[in-house]
């Protein structure tokens, strides 16, 4: 496995977020109409880990994953009708694999909506749409509401949204939705690429807004408020989780070369209940904090360079008559804490970690970035992002270790076909090492590559 691993790295860097993008071949295909827009693409991915950090699943594991999407959206005028499928496949994993929905979501819709431009209904040189039906949506940083894009299945979001922009580039959302629950949730279904479709229900709600203020060129303030709010299933057991998460950004990012910034501060109150077991009724106040901050600096010539340092920081639960321990709701984690898939041990719960960000690129092409963090806990009794690692007595402390990570991603064919390469490597601390259902690895070595193509 591991001689595996080091073949793959010299091959292979990660995905971009797959946003639904312009027309591409498909719609030149069918003759360009001008109200019908076309896209989709077809990824292929090859990934394996060794030294696994999470208990009681394969210590060695490989994965072959395929995704298929296709977007259709037709514009009467003001009234617009749009739907994207989605295909995401896993293959050759073990049996006790950490394979879960997040990879396999075989052919379903992650998007089927009816759009309505208002104009300028909501103000003078304003432009307004009303969105209705099951959509994707990424807002702000994507920390806490994401379409995701490395992972092979998407986040959905079945309800209404509202979206406003003004002439100076300011931009409102309000949205209510259910974001739907991806099946099957069984291992026998996710090892067969079982077809089941998703469900969403008024048991699962997530709700808010979002405000960008763009104040010069370079800069921009966002402030948000997101609401989430679930009940239990007779065959689906949640957390009951009762929050709001307010938070404000303040974002500085020239078009070339200078100095770069970012602040975002988040904070979580509400109610909780500590498992998801059935007998748990207990409803427990939620006091959590998070905060991201980097600053960097971008070079206008050869190869562009970028560098940044940062630091992330979101509570742990300490126990006691409160809970600590930050949710990050829907959020995004492959453009800032490292792969997902197979791998993914970081979140942004229990975390206190800084590091350093180097990015380049060669050519038109070709971009290469890597990455270094350290990895400390913020409450030593509470699980470590989403190892599952935990130490009730809080003796193993709070080195989790660190990870680096490098990335390389190379455009075979502009804008149609795409190579992506990466590597990460966690040096397991201490915690990873001692705490009482540590699986016992050594240090753990990932690795992927994946073919992107889009028509």
């Amino acid at each position: 496995m591991r001689e595996a691993l080091l073949l793959l790295a010299l091959l292979a860097p990660s995905s971009a977020a797959a946003q639904v993008s312009g027309d591409g071949l498909l719609h030149e295909a069918v003759g360009s109409p001008d109200d019908l827009r076309l896209s989709g693409s077809v990824r292929a991915r090859i990934e394996a880990i060794d030294g696994q950090f999470r208990p009681a699943v394969a210590t060695s594991d490989q994965l072959v994953t395929l995704r298929t999407t296709l977007f259709a959206e037709y514009d009467s005028g003001p009234v617009r009708i749009g739907a994207e499928f989605h295909d995401a496949r896993g293959y050759l994993q073990s049996r006790n694999s950490s394979v879960d929905s997040g990879t396999v979501n075989a052919l379903e819709f992650s998007q089927y909506y009816l759009a309505a431009d208002l104009g300028d209904a909501l103000g003078k040189d304003s432009d307004s749409r009303l969105i209705v039906g099951r959509m994707t949506m990424a807002l702000g940083s994507s920390r806490l509401v994401s379409r995701q894009g490395f992972r092979n299945a998407m986040n959905s979001y079945t309800g209404v949204r509202l979206e406003r922009t003004s002439a100076g580039g300011g931009r409102m959302v309000a949205f209510w939705t259910m974001p739907t629950v991806r099946l099957p949730l069984d291992a026998a279904g996710i090892r067969a690429n079982r077809v089941e479709w998703d469900r969403e229900s008024t048991d699962v709600q997530l709700f808010g807004f979002f405000g960008s203020l763009p104040l010069d060129k370079a800069t921009t303030v966002e402030i948000y408020g997101y609401g989430l709010r679930e009940n239990d299933r007779d065959d689906f057991q949640t957390a009951d989780r009762r929050l709001f998460t307010p938070g404000a950004r303040l974002r500085r990012m020239p078009g070339g070369s200078g100095p770069e910034f970012e602040v975002e501060a988040m904070a979580q109150v509400g109610t909780a209940r500590r498992t998801r077991l059935a007998a748990d009724t207990a409803d427990v106040p939620v006091r959590a904090f998070g905060f991201h901050a980097e600053a960097g600096y971008r070079w206008a010539g050869g190869w562009k360079p970028r560098i940044t340092g940062f630091l992330d920081y979101y509570t742990g639960d300490r126990g006691g008559k409160t809970m600590g321990r930050f949710d990050f709701l829907y959020g995004g984690r492959r453009f800032e804490l490292g792969p997902t898939a197979l791998y993914g041990p970081v979140s942004r719960s229990n975390l206190v970690s800084p590091g350093v960000r180097l990015e380049a690129n060669p050519t038109k092409r070709l971009t290469i970035n890597g990455h270094y963090r350290r990895l400390r806990i913020d409450s030593a009794s509470d699980s470590f992002g989403l190892t599952g690692v935990r130490d009730p007595s809080g003796l193993s402390g709070h080195d989790a270790g660190s990870q680096l990570e490098g990335q390389l991603r190379y455009q075979l064919i502009p804008k149609i076909a795409l190579l992506d390469i990466g590597l990460a490597r966690l040096f397991k601390g201490p915690f990873l090492r001692n705490a009482p259902n540590t699986p016992g690895t050594g240090d753990t070595t990932y690795g992927y590559a994946d073919l992107t193509f889009t028509f």
